[in-house]
C-alpha cells in the first residue's frame, strides 16, 4: 500500500486539505472551519497519511483551490490523479464529470445517459459523485438531480456548499427570479 502524504492549507472559503502519493492527488478536503476539523475528515479516509511539504504539482493544485475560492475560473483537468482500485463504473463517470466545466452544470441523468446507461443509473452515478475521493478537482457539485435541483452532498456543509460552490461559479439553481412584479392581489 502506498503511503499518503497530505498538506492543510487555509483558502477565502476555509481550511482545505489535500493527500497524494507518488502516482498523483489521491484525496481532497473541502473547506472547513477549522485546521483540525480538515485534517480530522481527510485522516478517516488516508489513516496512513504523514504531513508533507507538497511538491511542486501539488503546491500548484494548492495555489489554484486558493484561486478557484477567491473566485477565479479555474480548470482541474490537468492535475493527475490516482484514483485507486475504483470500480470501472465510477471511473468513468469521474472522467466524464471532469469534463463539467466552471460555470457549467449537468444532471445525474444525464451523465448515465451520456455513458451509454438508461435512467437508472442515474442513481448510481449519484452513489459514484457521493464517494468521490477529489470532490472539487472531480466537480461533482456540478452534478445536479433531475429538473435542476440540487440534489444532495455529502461534503462539510452539505447541499448549503454545493449551492456556495456552484453561485462562486455564477450558476444560479433553483427557480429563476421572477421577470415581472405581481399584481399584489
Amino acid at each position: 500500500m502506498t503511503t499518503h502524504q497530505y498538506y492543510i492549507f487555509d483558502t477565502p472559503a476555509g481550511f482545505c486539505g489535500i493527500a497524494w502519493n507518488d502516482v498523483g492527488i489521491t484525496r481532497f478536503q473541502l473547506p472547513s472551519r477549522t485546521a483540525e476539523a480538515t485534517e480530522r475528515n481527510l485522516l478517516r479516509r488516508i489513516p496512513d497519511g504523514a504531513p508533507a511539504k507538497p511538491p511542486v504539482e501539488i503546491a500548484a493544485a494548492v495555489a489554484a483551490v486558493k484561486r478557484y475560492f477567491s473566485g477565479e475560473e479555474i480548470d482541474f483537468t490537468s492535475l493527475t490523479l490516482d484514483l485507486g482500485e475504483q470500480d470501472p463504473f465510477f471511473k468513468a463517470v469521474y472522467a466524464a464529470a471532469r469534463r463539467v466545466g466552471w460555470g457549467d452544470t449537468t444532471t445525474y441523468g444525464a451523465l448515465a445517459k451520456q455513458l451509454g446507461a438508461g435512467p437508472e443509473a442515474a442513481r448510481d452515478v449519484g452513489v459514484a459523485m457521493a464517494k468521490n475521493p477529489v470532490a472539487l478537482i472531480i466537480p461533482c457539485h456540478r452534478v445536479l438531480a433531475a429538473g435542476g435541483k440540487i440534489g444532495g452532498f455529502s461534503a462539510p456543509g452539505g447541499s448549503t456548499a454545493k449551492m456556495r460552490m456552484l453561485e462562486l461559479e455564477g450558476v444560479q439553481v433553483g427557480p429563476a427570479p421572477a421577470a415581472q412584479q405581481s399584481f399584489g392581489f
